[in-house]
């Protein structure tokens, strides 16, 4: 694929997604500093349970992991996420079959590769991911951490493959972001992945619907505006500080037409806090599109009255004749 497509086909998958993270458009600064590329994970023995069925909990943590893990947890409320993960990436090297440090450091890699705006790397870590999302679902087939962490990491490989490929991969997204949510209706950023999946399904055009019928079977099911909308404000429900999740939830309002609630959700995005570089791009972002949405509705709003203002003085004259 030459230069040249690949563009297209990234700006065609960011315009029909509608969705898309701002870290996809460009590359962020870190509030750390940047990794070097990740090592690819070694797979350990087979450790695949029964077809359908999870494996048996693991074996209590030794008290070097129990370590490891809580300085994890403690560098992730600092938002020092590549230092995280190499302390999830120790744990593994301890307990090569550790569930959380399999799912975690999943998430981590493709929230760090999302950094990058070489495809190289990004790539690298969008691997890493996959591979340690793969290991995860080994472990707990129906969990609804590790398949939160696959459809994590197949959701971000989308921007990297071609348009069939992505079309594929949409498909075999599906049980994965159900799962995600269905196991894990308190983990918010589940919900978040649903949404922008219900969306981007509900939006296929005729080319990949046509598609995904003669080669792949058909499209998914199940898919609407409605749902993401639904999806979405579950997010934003389950945390509200969340600028990410308010800006995804505001260009969907935004695009059904539905500019005060999009407004009043892009007015409290702009007061929220920023802790990342991440978040402050979100919230420019938020702060960019609310202009416009204020203009137009200003502007129906003064049509309306002039309308009404034009019809108020017939309708007097009306009442005033016997």
């Amino acid at each position: 694929m030459t230069k040249a497509q690949r563009i297209s086909v990234g700006v065609l998958w960011l315009g029909l997604a509608g969705l898309a993270s701002p870290s996809l458009v460009q590359a962020q600064k870190t509030t750390t500093a940047q990794p070097s590329l990740p090592a690819i994970p070694e797979a350990p023995a087979p450790i695949g349970p029964p077809a359908g069925r999870s494996k048996a909990a693991q074996a209590p943590d030794s008290a070097l992991v129990r370590q490891r893990l809580r300085k994890a947890a403690t560098l992730l409320t600092k938002y020092r996420e590549s230092e995280a993960l190499a302390e999830y990436q120790a744990v593994l090297k301890l307990n090569a079959q550790h569930y959380e440090a399999l799912w975690r450091a999943a998430v981590l890699s493709v929230s760090i590769g999302n950094r990058y705006s070489d495809e190289t790397r990004k790539k690298a870590y969008f691997d890493a991911a996959h591979q340690y999302a793969a290991r995860a679902l080994e472990l707990q087939q129906d969990g609804g951490e590790s398949n939160y962490a696959m459809a994590l990491a197949l959701f971000s490989e989308a921007g990297l493959i071609s348009a069939r490929d992505r079309l594929r991969l949409f498909k075999q997204l599906r049980p994965h972001v159900y799962l995600a949510a269905e196991r894990r209706p308190d983990m918010p950023e589940a919900w978040q992945l649903l949404g922008r999946w219900y969306y981007r399904v509900a939006h296929y055009n005729v080319l990949e619907k046509t598609f995904s019928r003669i080669f792949l079977g058909g499209y998914p099911q199940g898919a609407s505006t409605k749902k993401a909308l639904s999806a979405l404000e579950k997010a934003r429900e389950l945390d509200p500080t969340r600028v990410q999740y308010c800006y995804d939830l505001a260009r969907i309002y935004k695009y059904q037409g539905q500019r005060r609630r999009a407004i009043a959700v892009l007015q409290e995005a702009i007061k929220l806090p920023t802790y990342t570089s991440e978040d402050l791009t979100v919230n420019r972002l938020c702060q960019q599109l609310l202009p416009p949405l204020l203009r137009a509705t200003a502007r129906r709003d003064r049509l309306r009255a002039k309308l009404y203002r034009n019809l108020t003085p017939a309708t007097g004259s009306a009442k005033g004749n016997p």
